[in-house]
């Protein structure tokens, strides 16, 4: 038997047993936060549909491969392979759609080739930005970010750059 298949449910039930033996009533306990995390849920996700639809408004509209190969100059400047511009557009957003991005570049360039490993340093090395901001702003309730998303953005830009600078410096 595996032992790490054991490892939650023996996690929940140490937790009820510690909770039980504090007079804590586990159950009513277990509900109300349900119920809280279901009221954060409402409150951002608005926030999250509406970012998720502008990224695949960005993708299908064609606007990600103009926006790549009008850049790819700058890119190619500072060591970014511009093969890899989707990712540096999609990543501050949606992390799901970075993978996404991240797997075909992988799939046509390879793992191993400049592209796949600047691909992956990209997708260590730098947050989902925008999706971060919704989620934790969004159910803070804190509408005004002020510097974040420009602090956050110019962290993310670093990163890409670094990422290119990294691969090129230990790999090639």
């Amino acid at each position: 038997m595996d032992l790490s298949a054991l490892l939650v449910p023996a996690l929940l039930s140490v937790t009820a047993v510690v909770g039980l033996g504090k007079g804590v009533n586990v159950f009513d306990t277990l509900t109300q936060g349900a119920q809280e995390g279901l009221t954060i849920l409402l409150r951002i996700l608005p926030n999250l549909v509406g970012l998720l639809t502008a990224v695949y408004m960005f993708q299908a509209s064609g606007a990600m491969d103009f926006l790549g190969k009008l850049l790819s100059p700058a890119l190619e400047a500072v060591g970014i392979p511009p093969e890899t511009a989707g990712l540096l557009f999609i990543r501050p957003v949606s992390g799901s759609g970075a993978l996404a991005i991240g797997s075909d570049l992988m799939a046509r360039f390879g793992p191993d080739s400049y592209v796949g490993r600047v691909a992956a340093v990209m997708l260590g090395s730098t947050e989902t930005t925008f999706y971060t901001v919704a989620v934790y702003f969004g159910s803070a309730g804190i509408r005004r970010t002020r510097h974040a998303i420009p602090a956050a953005l110019v962290a993310d830009l670093t990163g890409f750059v670094a990422a290119a600078f990294a691969v090129r410096l230990f790999f090639y």
